[in-house]
C-alpha cells in the first residue's frame, strides 16, 4: 500500500474540507506516518474514515476529529504538551514544535506506539487516565472521549493553557476547548463527535433515595 499517497488523500478529503486550514498543521499531518500507530495487521485502515485499532480495544480518533481538535489548540512551537490516550496527536504536536509527553494506561498500547513516538521525539509515561502526569501544561489533548468535565486534566494546565477533548454522555458527544484563566476556565463547543469513552473517565453513578 502507498501510505504517502493515502496520507495525502486523507488530508485532502477529510481534513481540508472540514475547515482545518492551518498550513503548518496540514504539513504535520502529511509528515506523520499514522499507520505506525495502528496494530500492525490494521495498518491498511490508518487513513480510512474509520477508527483504527491500536490494541486492547483502543482506537485512533478519526482523522477529521483529531485534526479539528489540534486546529482549535492553535499550537505554538516550544509549548509544553500532554497527549492523554492520544499517541497520533502527540506525534503531530511534536511535528508542530511542541515538547510532548504521551500518557497511556495500557502497556499493550504503548508496545504498539512507543517506537513511532520515540522517533517523533515524544516522551512516554504509563499511568491511569485520571492521573495526569506532570503539571503546568500549555496544551492537553485526548483522542478518547470523557464522560464529564475532566477537572483533573484542567488542573494540570498552566494559566493560558488549553485542553481539547470530546465530552460524551450518550450516543453522541461534542468536541470542546477549555482555556485556563487566572480566575477559572472558559469553555467553547467545537463540533459533534463520538469516539469511545476512556476507561476511568466516566463519573461514578450517584444514588438518590
Amino acid at each position: 500500500m502507498d501510505f504517502v499517497a493515502a496520507r495525502k488523500m486523507m488530508v485532502d478529503s477529510q481534513v481540508r474540507v472540514n475547515d482545518v486550514t492551518d498550513r503548518a498543521l496540514q504539513a504535520a499531518l502529511l509528515a506523520v506516518p499514522r499507520e505506525r500507530f495502528c496494530a500492525p495487521d490494521r495498518a491498511f485502515s490508518a487513513y480510512a474514515e474509520a477508527e483504527c485499532e491500536i490494541a486492547g480495544g483502543r482506537v485512533l480518533m478519526l482523522p477529521r476529529e483529531v485534526a479539528k481538535l489540534l486546529s482549535a489548540l492553535e499550537v505554538r512551537p516550544g509549548e509544553k504538551a500532554l497527549a492523554i490516550a492520544g499517541p497520533y496527536a502527540a506525534a503531530v504536536l511534536a511535528r508542530l514544535g511542541a515538547a510532548v509527553t504521551a500518557q497511556e494506561a495500557d502497556h499493550a498500547v504503548l508496545d504498539v506506539v512507543a517506537p513511532a513516538l520515540a522517533d517523533a521525539g515524544v516522551e512516554t509515561t504509563a499511568a491511569p487516565f485520571d492521573q495526569p502526569q506532570g503539571e503546568g501544561y500549555d496544551i492537553i489533548v485526548s483522542e478518547g472521549a470523557v464522560g464529564a468535565r475532566p477537572q483533573v486534566w484542567l488542573d494540570a494546565l498552566a494559566v493560558g493553557g488549553r485542553l481539547a477533548v470530546v465530552e460524551r454522555t450518550g450516543p453522541s458527544g461534542r468536541g470542546v476547548l477549555y482555556v485556563r484563566g487566572r480566575d477559572g476556565f472558559s469553555r467553547r463547543d467545537l463540533f459533534d463527535a463520538a469516539p469511545p469513552v476512556l476507561a476511568g473517565m466516566t463519573p461514578e453513578a450517584a444514588f438518590s433515595f
